[in-house]
């Protein structure tokens, strides 16, 4: 019989360092089947919506995810069966039409802003991660991003922060780093914290095998 998935929740703020702390693992656990769910894949569909409607999503919000599919698709993984992933189409606000064939790995790394807000995906874990870094290294970070990445202008980047990241951060994410096993300060950057999870995951999969 298989062993069962390790799944580790990986959680903080935009711009906090969670996709280094991910790749880190990824690179640690090559030896090892792993993948990798994002949540930003699991906004809701909004296809019923007129686009400047959607134009008004707070994607900052719990309430913009469809977290009953990503518990779902969760737990179809630890039942070691595959799952059609959806994707998200930013250009026109809504869930693109093509889905991603995902097969169960040994380890799935579950990453997003709000992976540790509801308690029924908290449950799924065997290890929960807070990655905390202070709001103005996060916001230079965002800055970079946007306007690099996505053509945003500094203007636009720094009105939606005021308006809508740093309040959502502060009522919705921040207080998730209670549920945290591990709080890692400054993200990727931070070798110590990560080797010490790194050598947690290590002890739940060699356990794994001896049963």
């Amino acid at each position: 019989m298989k062993k069962k998935p390790v799944v580790i929740g990986i959680a903080g703020g935009s711009g906090s360092g969670k996709t280094s702390v991910t790749k880190k693992i990824h690179e640690v656990f090559q030896g090892h089947s792993v993948v990798v769910i994002e949540q930003d894949d699991y906004y809701r569909d909004q296809s019923h919506l007129v686009f400047e409607e959607r134009l008004q999503t707070n994607y900052d919000h719990p309430l913009a995810f469809d977290t009953d599919l990503l518990i779902r698709h969760i737990e179809e993984l630890l039942d070691r069966k595959p799952i059609q992933k959806p994707t998200y189409d930013y250009t026109i606000h809504t869930r693109s039409a093509e889905t991603i064939t995902v097969e169960s790995q040994d380890v799935i790394i579950l990453e997003g802003i709000l992976v540790l807000e509801d308690e029924r995906l908290r449950n799924l874990m065997d290890i929960k991660l807070f990655v905390d870094t202070d709001s103005d290294i996060r916001i230079i970070r965002r800055i970079l991003r946007d306007i690099n990445d996505r053509g945003r202008t500094v203007d636009s980047v720094v009105e939606q922060y005021l308006s809508v990241v740093r309040p959502m951060h502060n009522q919705f994410i921040e207080p998730t780093k209670k549920y945290a096993n591990i709080i890692i300060p400054e993200g990727g950057e931070n070798a110590v914290a990560i080797d010490l999870m790194v050598t947690k995951i290590k002890t739940i999969l060699a356990s794994e095998e001896e049963v």
